[in-house]
């Protein structure tokens, strides 16, 4: 046994820190069981409270619900939607900015129209405010205080009016459930108190702790505002349900009340959309006061028509803005595109939607005149066919609906051909115009959206995360409840496995139970079975001089990095781009932007994700530009703050006037020490690089250094002399140099290694920047890039993200690890702008996990970091 074993084994010797560690490390796979779990012991009740319920009946209280209780419906549908609008514009002016009106509305509806439907919605809606919002140049932290703002705003609201209505009307409810209602009181009094106590603590936008977790609360003008925005939201929600109930005696207050409890319930359950946790609430509270199978009626409705029509309105918006004939206006040209950011996430929940009703629709039974008229023109084969074959394309929807939200090519034509097929064969099942209609839909909007899905990938290849094989699961759990509650007088036995005739209708929903689960558990066992991670190797000779090529015609000075050929490169299809990237654990880390053509930027990014993910590891973006982010989040990944990059004008730098007084007189005090600079070209450097090779040994000596790697160069003989190298002479003897790091667009210029004798005179560092510089300007280049200064620029604001608050805290207070401070100090003294940069990860990982490997494989592994 290794030592690295055994201390495994003994620090696993204490029950609770390996919990822990077993728990962080499977987090996500036990959340999704418990949430399996959560959804198995709904549907047991669900079959519990409705066992005197009839499917019939059911279809019945269905069929009697009014036209107006409709029409009020759709009425206060559209007056909530209205008012989740407001939740994001609130949150945008809560941080500052101000945004175009319809561009706002459009995500905002998007977002709470997917996540309505497909659930989790701080992370589905999450996901289309980060496309949509990234595209109108707001940056990914205030993003991100948007989504907190959203989420955070519902929740308190939420308990607000629960709490309320409790206090107020617990002698109606405490009957529904069976609690006293002195303790429903008490409940709500403790909830309005904890509430009432932030308000005070945080009244003026104060800052309250939470744990690690600092919070700054909205003003009271804003708090205020957002409440009542969540309350009338609630209350319009609540009603949509409530007018869809028959007629009973229980008031609205009450029904709101029990609602915010089925809403919040919902929630917390992680299961998607709440399916099952609303209903059962629902039924619980107000199975003694109203017949369950008009309840149960009612969910059905409220379900369409306040989760799947507001989808497919916007699908239908964003549509529209797809016609050419539409977009002539400048303005409606701007929403497109931000339309075009959000319809591959609102085609996958209209897809997932569809391939859930296929598969519900499998186990229940057609219409009796349905299945007359067919006999009479189709033999029993083609029925029976066609409603087996139909719950296998809705699960065929489900697993093209992740790869529709990510715009793959091979996910479009599944979905195209799987709705189609689906359609024809929802006539021949049973007669099914609804269904058809939707799947129709479905059709018209893939085909109006084809030039988004471009993204070569092949559907196989993707593999199902936790979070979507839960999804499945669930998804054949709720089939096999439906099949049970429909079919429940039907007693069993093996004899209905091989019944085939019309009115057989229990048989069919067995068979097509059983097919989902087959090809479901097929899927689930590839996803978890896939190839082990391979390791990318360094790029060739024959690649890096094409890398070489692509970066002399470019701007970036930085990406002659590639020229040290410790990298692996991914090049576009044409060749004219790249992405230099390099493996540290179970990271794929690509250093900056693509090099290279622009329109090749989005295909190489995907390309990147998609391999890492392939090879089971994350995919990371180190030290990319803001331009790339909206790239990203197409991608899926989430960005982070990293740091600010220093870049000075050489068309304005001029050793003149007061703020460049210290700089001068370093300057001429190096001169007086008799330093002389001057600039080798490469055809030069060989010559001279036994010189450079002692005085680089000697600085690494001198700080108890080793060579880095990946986003810095060390010294290769090679790289040295593949560009300019600058230098400094005392007495005819080289005491310190720099390579120069240069294109032919002389856009930009850097340096990379900068070394120095022990005994090169003070201030040479700032002499070899300032003549660098000036060279460059000679020359005739725009900028010199002085590199990044780590954690600089991080928010310092009360509201700032946690990465940021704990970024901002390394760089005031990490001076013993770390010259942070220090290194943007020297900076500044060259009176640069600074530019942001991100670091970007893939799959919701853990940014730390990330930049650690960033780290290791900068400093060549655990080693090289401690020692510099």
């Amino acid at each position: 046994m290794s030592g690295h074993d055994k201390l495994e084994e003994n620090t696993g010797s204490e029950e609770g820190f390996s919990l822990g560690v077993l728990f962080r490390r499977y987090r996500t796979p036990l959340t999704a069981f418990a949430t399996l779990l959560i959804f198995c012991l709904v549907g047991y009740a669900i079959m519990q409270l409705t066992d005197e319920v009839r499917y019939d009946d059911v279809v019945e209280a269905l069929a009697e619900t009014r036209l107006s209780s409709i029409l009020l419906a759709l009425f206060f549908t559209a007056l909530s939607f209205l008012a989740l609008v407001f939740y994001d514009l609130n949150a945008i002016d809560y941080i500052g900015k101000r945004l175009p009106f319809p561009h706002v509305a459009l995500t905002a509806f998007s977002a709470y129209a997917v996540g309505n439907t497909a659930g989790f919605g701080a992370l589905s809606g999450g996901a289309i405010r980060y496309r949509a919002y990234t595209r109108l140049g707001i940056s990914p932290e205030d993003i991100g205080r948007i989504i907190a703002f959203v989420t955070l705003s519902f929740g308190l609201g939420l308990a607000a009016v629960a709490a309320i209505a409790l206090l107020i009307i617990a002698d109606e409810i405490a009957p529904l459930i069976n609690v006293s209602s002195l303790w429903l009181r008490i409940i709500a009094a403790v909830i309005l108190a904890i509430l009432g106590s932030l308000m005070i603590v945080g009244r003026e936008g104060r800052v309250i702790e939470i744990g690690s977790i600092a919070l700054r609360l909205p003003d009271s003008r804003t708090w205020s505002r957002q409440f009542l925005v969540t309350a009338f939201d609630i209350a319009a929600s609540a009603s949509v349900l409530y007018v869809l109930l028959p007629q009973t005696a229980i008031g609205w207050p009450v029904f709101l009340a029990v609602y915010a409890i089925a809403v919040g319930l919902g929630v917390l359950s992680h299961v998607p959309a709440g399916l099952g946790v609303f209903e059962t609430v629902i039924i619980a509270s107000l199975g003694s006061a109203v017949n369950i199978d008009a309840v149960l009626g009612s969910l059905v409705l409220y379900r369409l028509i306040y989760h799947v029509l507001p989808l497919l309105i916007a699908i239908l918006a964003v549509s529209a803005t797809e016609l050419r004939r539409f977009v002539d206006h400048p303005a409606a040209s701007s929403v497109r595109r931000v339309g075009g950011r959000l319809m591959p996430q609102l085609l996958s929940a209209l897809a997932l939607l569809l391939g859930v009703m296929l598969i519900f629709s499998s186990v229940t039974p057609t219409p009796d005149q349905n299945l007359e008229f067919l006999s009479n023109y189709l033999p029993l084969p083609i029925v029976e066919g066609a409603h087996f074959l139909s719950s296998l394309l809705g699960l065929a929807l489900v697993v093209a609906a992740r790869g529709l939200g990510q715009r793959l090519d091979g996910a479009w034509w599944v979905a195209v051909f799987s709705a189609v097929a689906a359609l024809t064969l929802s006539l021949l099942k049973a007669i099914a115009l609804v269904e058809a209609a939707f799947l129709a839909f479905l059709v018209f909007g893939l085909f109006v959206s084809r030039r988004l899905f471009t993204r070569h990938a092949s559907l196989l290849n993707q593999a199902m995360t936790a979070s979507w094989l839960m999804a499945i699961a669930v998804i054949i759990v709720g089939a096999v409840v439906i099949l049970l509650f429909v079919y429940r007088d039907v007693e069993y036995s093996n004899e209905l496995w091989w019944q085939f005739e019309f009115a057989a209708e229990a048989p069919r929903g067995l068979r097509a139970v059983l097919g989902i689960t087959i090809i479901s558990s097929a899927i689930a066992i590839f996803s978890l079975l896939r190839p082990a991670a391979f390791k990318p190797e360094p790029a060739d000779e024959e690649a890096v001089r094409r890398a070489v090529e692509i970066v002399e015609k470019q701007e970036s000075a930085d990406a002659n990095l590639v020229r040290m050929g410790d990298k692996s490169i991914m090049f576009s299809e044409k060749g004219d781009a790249f992405i230099m990237y390099g493996r540290q654990g179970r990271s794929w880390i690509a250093l900056f932007d693509p090099i290279g053509d622009h329109h090749a930027v989005q295909e190489l990014v995907w390309r990147f994700v998609e391999a890492a993910r392939a090879a089971g590891c994350r995919a990371v973006f180190y030290q990319i530009s803001p331009a790339l982010l909206s790239y990203c989040a197409d991608a899926g990944l989430r960005a982070f703050k990293l740091g600010e990059l220093a870049v000075a004008d050489l068309r304005t730098f001029e050793m003149k006037g007061g703020k460049w007084a210290n700089l001068r007189q370093t300057a001429s005090r190096a001169q007086r020490d008799g330093l002389e600079f001057a600039v080798v070209e490469p055809a030069d450097v060989p010559a001279i690089m036994d010189d450079l090779a002692n005085v680089s040994r000697a600085w690494l000596e001198h700080h108890n250094a080793k060579e880095k790697g990946f986003s810095l160069g060390a010294f290769d003989p090679d790289y040295v002399a593949s560009q300019p190298v600058g230098v400094l002479k005392k007495d005819g003897n080289i005491v310190a140099f720099a390579n120069i790091l240069v294109t032919s667009a002389k856009q930009e210029g850097t340096i990379d290694l900068m070394r120095f004798s022990p005994d090169a005179p003070k201030g040479s560092m700032d002499f070899l920047f300032v003549q660098i510089m000036e060279y460059l300007r000679a020359q005739g280049f725009a900028h010199f890039n002085l590199g990044m200064a780590p954690l600089s620029g991080m928010s310092k604001r009360e509201v700032a993200p946690v990465w940021d608050r704990i970024g901002g805290t390394v760089f005031e207070h990490g001076e013993r690890f770390y010259n942070f401070k220090g290194l943007r100090a020297f900076k500044s003294k060259f009176h640069p702008h600074w530019q942001p940069r991100y670091l970007a990860v893939s799959g919701g990982g853990n940014p730390m996990i990330a930049l650690m490997d960033a780290t290791l494989l900068i400093g060549g592994g655990l080693k090289g970091v401690v020692r510099k």
